[in-house]
């Protein structure tokens, strides 16, 4: 009788490369970890997970790093690994990312995001809070709630649903910022801008909109877009830089419109 044999998982070793920072004023460093015997099917983040239950087992301190839905939709997990924001799959968030896509004894290096908006608070955690700042300048509508309306009582075009759900897909994790040379906030802002400027839902405060969202941004100390579109590469969720052009439209139109002393007023209030 022929008998089988299970094969066991496959396994790698694992070089890190992590960027430790105790706090904000500390000027931080990098630390250099090894792990064997890491599954390669094992998500990034079981491996740090891994690796942090090593840490506390030799008495150190594990690595901070953010997490939740740990499924691609919240963004949170944004990682510069290997010098690629999320890693080197693209349309995928670091959450997303397996152990397979490395080589064994590869050194794999880990930063958090690199921006002056963006301050590190402490290892791979960042403070992204100026995207929320960006979003509630003007990212929303103004339209009435209540009982829901007839599907067909606001008629909107295929084309204009289909691009504003491509905009509104946008996690704002923030890797069109880390990938950018300029640390650039356009895709992001343009994507929350044009979800909305597409929809009649959104046109009643478009032209404020625009120009509160835009000077936000400035405010916040993100740099100019320079159509390198490396935002658009880096971005889990494939985000056109067709965005950012309707964006700049949406800004020309208001600032010449007559109510552009008062829409700026407001944004710099």
């Amino acid at each position: 009788m022929q008998t089988t044999h299970v094969t066991t998982a496959k396994t790698m070793i694992v070089r890190l490369k992590i960027w430790r920072q105790d706090s904000p004023k500390d000027a931080g460093r990098f630390e250099e970890y090894t792990m064997d015997n890491v599954l390669i099917d094992m998500s990034f983040l079981e491996m740090l997970d891994e690796l942090n239950e090593k840490l506390l087992k030799e008495g150190k301190r594990p690595v901070e790093f953010e997490s939740d839905c740990r499924e691609g939709i919240c963004g949170t997990c944004s990682l510069m690994i290997s010098g690629q924001a999320h890693g080197p799959i693209r349309g995928a968030t670091t959450c997303q990312l397996y152990m397979r896509s490395f080589k064994s004894g590869e050194l794999i290096t880990i930063e958090p995001w690199r921006a002056r908006a963006f301050p590190v608070l402490r290892d791979l955690v960042t403070d992204r809070r100026a995207f929320d700042r960006i979003q509630m300048a003007g990212g929303y509508t103004g339209a009435k709630t209540g009982p829901h309306a007839d599907a067909n009582a606001m008629l909107v075009p295929k084309d204009l649903s289909d691009r504003a759900m491509d905009a509104a897909a946008c996690i704002g994790c923030g890797a069109c910022v880390a990938a950018c040379p300029n640390a650039s906030a356009s895709l992001f802002t343009s994507a929350k801008i044009t979800q909305l400027a597409l929809l009649p839902q959104g046109h009643p405060d478009r032209k404020r909109r625009a120009l509160r969202m835009v000077a936000q941004m400035d405010k916040e100390g993100f740099g100019s877009c320079s159509n390198l579109q490396e935002c658009e590469a880096a971005c889990p969720k494939r985000i056109s830089i067709q965005n950012i052009a309707i964006m700049k439209q949406e800004y020309l139109k208001a600032a010449i419109s007559a109510d552009y002393r008062e829409g700026l007023g407001d944004a710099d209030a």
